[in-house]
């Protein structure tokens, strides 16, 4: 594709969603400790939560830098000879509704791209959607991240949801979260391919 033909590429009509921001992007790192040292105490960041090995062979941390529960993840690498250890495991963009989310996941699969994984993940409660670029790189859209107060307060692992679909993570909420859906309909979902 040349330089002209690219920049006459355009967003379709029809999308129903919209990117509101880049929300997080989680780091595959060599030693999450060093990692977290260095974004603590050279970047300002804080601690939200951290995985022991238990749920994370190596470990992983999520930092903060504004409200959201995490900006930045850190999470052990299975393949620290990699590019000098470096590695962008996912980036995760905000959409503005769980509304628009669940339209996200039947407009992927109305133009056939595939769904990596969808539902909610622990630490943050937020409840997403992920596909794969062109290149394999992981992208999750999400709605619903946890917000840290002035306090500090972060949601305690008591609370935390592990779901694999959409459907489940709407109707298992953690406290404090509002799942309702606004105008969208839930269609019950096919199971995700292996």
């Amino acid at each position: 594709m040349t330089v002209d033909e690219i920049h006459q590429l355009r967003r379709p009509r029809g999308i129903p969603f919209s990117i509101g921001k880049i929300g997080h992007v989680v780091l595959s790192v060599r030693d999450v400790g060093a990692s977290v040292k260095f974004y603590t105490e050279v970047l300002g960041c804080e601690i939200s939560d951290v995985y022991p090995d238990a749920l994370i062979p190596g470990k992983m941390a999520f930092l903060r830098f504004n409200r959201d529960h995490h900006g930045i993840g850190l999470i052990a690498s299975k393949q620290a000879d990699g590019v000098q250890g470096r590695e962008l495991h996912h980036v995760a963009l905000e959409i503005a509704s769980l509304d628009e989310l669940v339209l996200a996941r039947e407009y992927f699969r109305k133009i056939g791209v595939p769904i990596v994984r969808e539902g909610r993940r622990r630490a943050g409660s937020q409840i997403s959607v992920e596909i794969a670029d062109p290149d394999g790189h992981s992208i999750e859209l999400f709605w619903g991240m946890d917000q840290v107060g002035t306090e500090g307060y972060v949601r305690p692992s008591s609370e935390w949801k592990q779901n694999d679909t959409l459907e489940e993570a709407i109707a298992d909420v953690p406290p404090g979260q509002d799942t309702t859906l606004r105008y969208v309909k839930l269609k019950v979902a096919a199971p995700l391919s292996s």
